[in-house]
């Protein structure tokens, strides 16, 4: 029975690395995901059968109750939810090690295995501290992207030095709980300063920045999973757990260059400016811009032969990505080439156009990633920025002193038109004016989203 369970231990880790290799585009994504889901099926399945499960009554309750509840997430939890439902499976995660580790800590309170065997008791305190970072930060992230907890970056005095302070208690208070294991106040000292920290920790994150906060509380979640599979001594665990770990770390850092700043620039706080929702200050006033209704659009449009539609976080929000698809749709109806460029860091978390895109039935075959496409610009005949706004700024390129100079941007300004569509010329997360609006090429197109491009489909039909 022991070689059957290491044999499907090893089968389960294979199919939770060929799994996560499929997951790196959105062809295979749903096959990587199927073989996740096997691999923690079989995982499960043979863990069930280990000799130290003493009652299986519970098992099964918790077994069906997290099934209803996540088939109950999974149908009522619409595509632009995503990023709060990701957020908040993060922190279940990091519960759960937390959970597991002490757990496991009063299981085993009083014997060898806890005195004599420092990694046992060093795997519970890095599986608290991680875990309770995981789970209360994810909480907050969730907060954010749900609106409950203000997007804006929060600041607040002698912040930095605090949180290190809480984390090099934290580290102490660990290394004391190594040397006396029986000090059962200091094990949940570890947990609650983690606790807090996580709350300080992704505070200061401004909603925009989701993507980088929630690829690190992934790594977070499974570098946890791993420190508990090291509690439990299960392989597979720790397999696993290093796997979404070392995943997370790679996709923050390429969320990281998509935006050109540091890991610890986003940590720490972001830009001063971000978070502002209102006009630039000045801007609008000094700088005409030049407008078109969905008729001119329309007439704009049908005579193109090449079209590059951009999506952003605006799209998210005014649900309109199966408005994009059906003008899409007729687009190609009259022979007009449509292509998506989408940003690494568009939307509020990794992979969000492509998400709400695949749900409206757009083709992978027609996402195109920014250096697929970016030097694509000066044949298209018009772009088509859809709720985009810092992403597709000119001053990333331009201005040495703006905030984004630097980032990787899509280069729409070189299409021979550019036509925007936003509610209004407030600014986007980084809280400075968009050069693009006033561009000698570029047309604004006001409305929401979903309404404004229903209207550009009738008219473009009408023709």
């Amino acid at each position: 029975m022991e070689i059957l369970s290491y044999l499907i231990y090893l089968t389960a880790s294979i199919l939770f690395i060929f799994g996560i290799k499929k997951l790196a585009s959105p062809k295979t994504a749903r096959q990587g995901n199927f073989l996740s889901s096997l691999g923690m099926f079989l995982a499960i399945v043979i863990t069930l059968f280990d000799k130290h499960v003493l009652t299986y009554e519970y098992i099964i309750i918790g077994i069906i109750a997290g099934a209803a509840i996540g088939s109950l997430m999974a149908l009522k939890v619409p595509m632009t939810g995503m990023p709060q439902m990701v957020g908040l499976l993060n922190g279940f995660g990091g519960g759960a090690s937390a959970l597991v580790a002490m757990s496991e800590y009063y299981k085993e309170l009083g014997t060898p295995l806890l005195t004599e065997n420092l990694s046992v008791i060093i795997a519970i305190c890095l599986s608290l501290i991680i875990g309770g970072i995981t789970f209360t930060g994810s909480l907050i992230a969730f907060g954010k992207l749900q609106e409950i907890v203000t997007g804006k970056v929060v600041k607040y005095p002698l912040q930095n030095p605090i949180n290190i302070l809480l984390f090099v208690v934290a580290v102490a208070a660990s290394v004391y709980l190594v040397l006396d294991p029986s000090l059962t106040n200091v094990m949940i000292g570890i947990l609650v300063i983690s606790l807090i920290l996580g709350v300080l920790l992704v505070l200061p994150i401004g909603g925009a920045d989701m993507p980088v906060a929630i690829s690190l509380l992934n790594s977070y979640s499974g570098i946890a999973a791993s420190m508990t599979g090291f509690v439990l001594s299960n392989n597979m665990l720790i397999i696993a757990g290093a796997l979404v770990g070392a995943s997370g770390i790679i996709l923050t850092i390429i969320m990281c260059k998509g935006m050109n700043r540091s890991l610890m620039n986003v940590v720490l706080g972001g830009w001063e400016s971000a978070g502002s929702t209102g006009p630039a200050a000045g801007s609008q006033e000094a700088k005409p811009v030049k407008s078109i209704d969905s008729e001119e659009a329309a007439m704009m449009f049908d005579s193109a032969q090449s079209v590059v539609i951009v999506p952003g976080y605006g799209m998210a929000v005014a649900q309109a990505q199966h408005a994009v698809r059906d003008l899409a749709n007729a687009l190609e109806k009259k022979g007009i080439k449509v292509r998506f460029a989408i940003h690494p860091v568009a939307g509020r978390m990794p992979g969000h156009m492509n998400v709400l895109l695949a749900e409206a039935q757009v083709s992978y075959d027609k996402l195109y990633a920014l250096e697929d496409i970016n030097d694509d610009f000066p044949n298209v005949d018009i772009a088509f920025i859809v709720g985009a706004n810092d992403v597709v700024n000119p001053a990333a390129r331009n201005n040495p002193q703006s905030p984004i100079y630097g980032m990787p941007i899509l280069n729409v300004d070189y299409a021979k038109t550019v036509i925007v569509n936003k509610r209004s010329l407030n600014v986007g997360y980084a809280g400075i004016d968009n050069e693009l609006f006033y561009g000698d090429n570029t047309l604004m197109y006001f409305g929401d989203a979903k309404d404004a491009i229903n209207k550009l489909s009738n008219e473009l039909k009408a023709l």
